[in-house]
């Protein structure tokens, strides 16, 4: 244990010289949309190369920095230097991502982190919408009201707002309820064994279904393979981060990816028609090599694989359509091989190409639906080509119902998504009206004790308020809200035109001689008309 708090009491001092010697930097790892295939946006990544030590990675170094606080010295220095990569982007004529950046529990609950945040931002010429700030499980179980306020704040100010790791703390449906988050990350833990682990599908599938049901969009982490990336693209989910796009980039070769406008393969695209893909399994290399020369012309994406066990790897990482599997391999059979494609793949379309019948074994594949079609060795070419034309639009009729389901799905997300912000724009409406409507209220009041008769009129010169003051001299049969100002005092329509603002003009009332005067409403509120004034002439001079 004392060897340990000595590391953590060294790594701290290390870390407050690092900072302040800009020892640190950071790596940016793009994300990519699903639905449109392009860069939409980045995570802010923390590097720190010790001379003596190596790398450091963030899991020792964040915690050290957290308990010491020097957290926030660290914070600050991040952002700063985000919004410098920003800026130099800008300046190199790019279009930067929104860059996410990690918020730690402690620079949240600090009062004026706000105020510094939008400080440095607003030193650098950096916009809001150009910030993701990620926020951890962690910090929600610390739930108060500054917080509240701090997430009010950030959302009026502009920024993206982000849930990090979902699913590997303390989850909760409230909180995604009670906090306006525009994303939920999944973790990485979760896509690891993607799309064969039945397990993690489901709570992919669940987080997935969850989050857009209250309209918040869902980014997966730790995507490294084609076939995670098309399970989840297939799943609905909206953004993928990890190895499979992009590796985390420095700053300059951020900006080099960048220029290239890196573009997401369409066969992997929620609504993208995908390239035919054929996988051939054999263990003859001369039985591959041949069919690969024949189905050539048809323009297919071919894999070829020795065995059901290299078959099945390629299954992994790779998405395909058709597969066509020869039968006595050594260590496993192909119908063995299609059976477990079929468990973890049963998106694809399976054949079986033999030279040894086998009868009710291949029965038995073809009535559990491990087999599609039998072939048989030695084949016809225009007959293995018909065959495998048919297997496709079969496997193509099934992605369009698919597409198609998707395509309804992503509609109702949208439109789940534009109500809440619709509900959110309402419910800031109705606040801002209660607010005006008690102002109004206090402003009544005050009124009703100056000693001076005032009236208010709209636009249009109709009364909309008169004091107490007022209603003493005006006689009782003309003391009725909503009539012209004409009609309650004759002089005072025509002063009102004729004479300027600030001007007094003669009017009057009830045969008693006043001075008025009125002023337009509306230079520093939004209300609008105009107030007038009386004076008892004999008061005036």
């Amino acid at each position: 244990m004392n060897t340990v708090e000595q590391d953590s009491i060294d790594i701290e001092a290390e870390l407050n010289f690092a900072i302040d010697t800009s020892a640190l930097h950071l790596h940016y790892q793009p994300t990519v949309d699903l639905q449109t295939g392009l860069v939409v946006g980045a995570e802010a990544l923390l590097r720190w190369q010790h001379p003596i030590h190596g790398r450091i990675p963030p899991a020792v170094l964040i915690p050290v920095a957290e308990k010491s606080d020097l957290i926030v010295r660290l914070g600050e220095w991040i952002i700063k230097q985000v919004c410098k990569d920003i800026a130099h982007w800008n300046m190199a004529g790019l279009t930067p991502p929104c860059i996410a950046i990690n918020i730690s529990p402690i620079q949240l609950q600090s009062n004026d982190f706000n105020n510094r945040l939008s400080g440095i931002l607003e030193s650098m010429t950096v916009t809001p919408d150009k910030v993701s700030l990620e926020i951890t499980e962690q910090i929600l179980m610390y739930r108060s009201d500054s917080i509240d306020k701090a997430f009010s704040d950030f959302k009026k100010q502009g920024f993206i707002l982000a849930l990090d790791d979902f699913g590997t703390g303390y989850s909760a449906l409230s909180y995604l309820k009670h906090y306006p988050f525009d994303y939920v990350k999944i973790d990485q833990s979760f896509v690891q064994e993607l799309p064969h682990n039945l397990d993690d599908a489901s709570i992919t599938r669940a987080v997935i279904s969850m989050a857009h049901s209250l309209g918040i969009k869902v980014i997966a982490e730790g995507v490294e393979t084609e076939a995670q990336c098309k399970f989840l693209s297939d799943n609905m989910c909206d953004q993928i981060q990890g190895h499979f796009f992009a590796k985390p980039l420095s700053s300059e070769h951020m900006q080099l990816f960048l220029q290239e406008k890196p573009f997401l393969d369409k066969h992997l695209l929620r609504l993208g028609k995908p390239d035919r893909t054929l996988l051939l399994v054999d263990d003859e290399p001369n039985i591959l090599s041949a069919l690969k020369r024949l189905l050539r012309r048809d323009e297919y994406r071919i894999l070829t694989a020795g065995s059901g066990h290299e078959g099945l790897e390629i299954l992994e990482k790779n998405r395909v359509d058709v597969i066509i599997s020869d039968q006595r391999m050594p260590i496993m059979t192909g119908v063995d091989f299609l059976r477990g494609a079929k468990q973890k793949y049963p998106d694809t379309i399976r054949i079986i190409l033999s030279g040894y019948t086998e009868l009710q074994y291949i029965t038995d594949a073809i009535n559990e639906g491990a087999i599609f079609k039998f072939l048989t060795k030695p084949w016809d070419d225009e007959q293995i080509r018909a065959n495998i034309r048919e297997a496709f639009h079969y496997k193509e009729m099934e992605d369009e119902n698919r597409r198609l389901t998707l395509q309804v799905q992503t509609t109702n997300q949208e439109l789940i998504r534009t109500n809440k912000l619709l509900a959110e724009m309402l419910e800031q409406k109705q606040k801002q009206i209660s607010r005006d409507e008690l102002s109004l209220s206090i402003v009544r009041e005050v009124l009703q004790y100056v000693p001076l008769p005032i009236i208010a009129v709209d636009d249009e010169d109709m009364v909309v308020f008169i004091n107490s003051s007022a209603e003493k001299i005006i006689p009782p049969s003309r003391l009725e809200l909503g009539c012209q100002i004409d009609d309650m005092i004759p002089d005072a329509g025509p002063g009102i035109r004729e004479f300027s603002e600030g001007l007094w003009f003669p009017v009057k009332v009830h045969g008693q001689l006043y001075n008025a005067q009125w002023k337009n409403l509306g230079a520093a509120q939004k209300s609008t008309g105009k107030i007038v004034m009386l004076i008892d002439d004999r008061q005036r001079h």
